[in-house]
């Protein structure tokens, strides 16, 4: 029969289904909700209280201790949340993401490395405060299983760092502090990379980047000193340059080891590109980049003849391109002409001995601000 308490108010008495729920199903179901709102769900039942304890994936920034009302200093807030979660996890964590670029200092977050580094981190990002260098620990550099590498503002000195990771894809590094002789020791001791990203703030000395399973590349920074020594694989490169002039800038150099590069994304041709008067760019590459289908060549200036040049010693020797996209750059959000709207644009300059620049395999063109 119904309870007397359940037919006075005309339902009958269910269990507490999120209570009964196995634990299997709670964990999928956590790992599919922010991190912030899966740490909320402790609130939901005793038995919901300490399993976003158990979560194997992470995302860690200002959106778990930032709040209009709050009047507590972001960075004492998020040693709290550190406490807290060095104390209560269990388990693997697989995934971490580590955002605090908008705090005023880095806090000490080297037991926090360390605790990642004992349980089988795989995916690690640490995105630290820009207006302090943070040096990387050892920890950091004992975590075997790393899979997937980012960083950005921080230093890396510790000699470890030259061993690299044996099990690792994909390395991001961001306005890192890094010398040259151990950035380059490190790409080389990580033989599965396919993967890399460099944001290079200071000038380096030259490197090579010897990675032979490497697949794509993106380079910001001094591209000049870098010599893409062994990278049999690569399809994508994306090259964007800050101030380099053209005397320094080796072409033949720097793709004479890329037989299988399909997709070039070229930046360099900007603003920080130039030329000494009189300088002439070389026709084209002592070899063919038969490989090459698809080349894209943004915000580049008709009026300045050497940055075409460049271009057209890689179209040159590009025989087998397919999609060209060119953005000539668009002289009305210049900063310099903002005051006079009314300032004719310049004549391109007349470009000669362009008869042998055919297109025999050119499936698509776009032209963009012409």
């Amino acid at each position: 029969m119904m309870p007397p308490k359940a037919r006075k108010f005309g339902r009958s008495v269910l269990p507490d289904a999120l209570s009964y729920l196995p634990d299997n199903i709670i964990d999928v179901i956590l790992m599919c909700l922010p991190s912030k709102d899966a740490v909320r769900t402790s609130i939901l039942s005793k038995k919901w209280r300490y399993h976003w304890c158990r979560l194997t994936k992470l995302e860690i920034d200002d959106s778990l201790w930032i709040t209009k009302k709050d009047l507590l200093n972001p960075t004492i807030k998020f040693r709290k949340m550190m406490y807290q979660f060095l104390s209560l996890h269990e388990g693997p964590i697989t995934k971490v993401s580590l955002d605090i670029v908008l705090l005023a200092s880095c806090p000490e977050i080297d037991n926090f490395i360390y605790f990642l580094s004992r349980n089988n981190i795989q995916h690690l990002a640490l995105h630290l405060p820009h207006r302090n260098e943070y040096k990387l620990p050892s920890s950091l550099f004992t975590c075997s299983q790393l899979r997937h590498l980012s960083l950005a503002y921080c230093s890396i000195q510790h000699p470890l760092a030259s061993q690299g990771f044996d099990k690792l894809i994909s390395l991001n590094l961001c306005e890192v502090n890094i010398s040259s002789e151990l950035l380059e020791s490190l790409i080389f001791h990580c033989p599965l990379l396919e993967e890399l990203g460099l944001d290079i703030g200071d000038r380096l000395d030259a490197i090579e980047i010897n990675a032979p399973m490497l697949k794509s590349f993106d380079l910001t920074g001094n591209i000049s000193c870098v010599c893409l020594k062994n990278v049999p694989r690569l399809v994508k490169l994306l090259l964007y340059g800050d101030y380099i002039q053209a005397e320094e800038l080796d072409f033949a150099k720097l793709f004479e080891c890329c037989p299988a590069l399909e997709h070039l994304r070229f930046f360099l041709l900007d603003s920080g590109f130039f030329a000494e008067e009189g300088y002439e760019a070389p026709t084209r590459l002592p070899f063919n980049l038969n490989s090459v289908k698809r080349f894209y060549l943004p915000d580049i200036k008709l009026v300045e003849s050497h940055k075409l040049s460049y271009a057209l010693c890689l179209i040159r020797s590009s025989p087998y391109l397919e999609y060209l996209e060119i953005q000539v750059h668009d002289y009305r959000y210049d900063d310099e002409d903002e005051d006079d709207e009314d300032e004719p644009i310049p004549e391109p300059l007349e470009l000669k001995h362009l008869s042998d620049v055919t297109f025999n395999h050119l499936k698509e063109v776009k032209l963009r601000c012409l």
